[in-house]
């Protein structure tokens, strides 16, 4: 018999205890709390992020299931899904943020060694979205299409360690492209993103922060060609260019000039 500690206590012993306890009291989380505190709520959601439940009554009928060694896995008070909806509802939203961003400026820490493919020594991002549908019933807020509503997680990832460095939450019929709104440039590094985020005024931007962007071309960009440089065929190069924008909106908003690169995948044949 197995008398050690089980493995979600030897995960969560990793857990700031202390940092977490100051946000909850920065916030006065526990305020008339007798029983569920933060703590509970936060292991409970937790424990239901690591094992994938789908749902309250998912996750309530497996805590329960583990009986008493819900309490050497730091859960002291009896769960049920009506308390944890309560909690989830009611508890302030603040806490939790503030504790996954210590959590994410502690796991940046850890890999801001870790070398890239491309071996860059400066920060790479990667800026994308998803999609989170919802019941239109409960959530009207968030209508996406006509019968159903949607809720549009867009993510600054850090590709070193794969870590998210910003998130925001928005309602589905949100564009992507608004995202970059609201990203804090870091000077020097690079930002990766697909046609969702060509908007020239805001790539405009970044460039004016000295940050560097790439991204992919639409079809039905107006151009002219400027410069040419050699490239290295054997590495899938086809050309490397300096170019200008020559339509009458986009060269107002970016009137500098911009790296294009023809790069053919051997793999992909793309």
């Amino acid at each position: 018999m197995n008398h050690g500690r089980i493995v979600f206590s030897q995960i969560m012993n990793y857990f700031p205890l202390r940092r977490f306890k100051s946000c909850v009291d920065r916030y006065r989380g526990n305020h008339r709390v007798k029983t569920f505190t933060c703590l509970d709520q936060f292991y409970c959601m937790t424990f239901a992020q690591l094992t994938g439940r789908e749902s309250l009554r998912d996750i309530e009928a497996c805590l329960r299931a583990a009986g008493p060694k819900l309490y050497h896995a730091g859960i002291k008070a009896r769960v049920s899904r009506t308390t944890l909806a309560k909690a989830n509802e009611q508890r302030d939203w603040r806490i939790y943020r503030d504790i996954a961003l210590i959590l994410i400026d502690q796991a940046r820490s850890l890999y801001g060694n870790q070398p890239l493919a491309m071996n860059l020594k400066r920060a790479v991002y990667a800026l994308d979205s998803t999609v989170v549908d919802l019941s239109l019933t409960l959530f009207p807020w968030a209508q996406h299409r006509k019968y159903k509503s949607a809720v549009k997680v867009h993510t600054q990832l850090d590709l070193r360690g794969n870590i998210p460095a910003f998130i925001r939450v928005t309602g589905g019929q949100t564009h992507d492209v608004n995202f970059l709104d609201h990203v804090i440039f870091e000077a020097g590094a690079f930002y990766v993103m697909d046609k969702g985020y060509i908007d020239f005024r805001r790539l405009y931007n970044i460039h004016q922060q000295q940050s560097f962007f790439v991204t992919r071309a639409k079809n039905n960009m107006a151009y002219s060609h400027r410069k040419s440089y050699p490239v290295n065929i054997d590495r899938g190069l086809r050309s490397d260019q300096a170019i200008r924008l020559t339509g009458p909106k986009s060269s107002k908003h970016y009137p500098e000039l911009l790296r294009r690169i023809h790069y053919v995948d051997a793999e992909l044949k793309k």
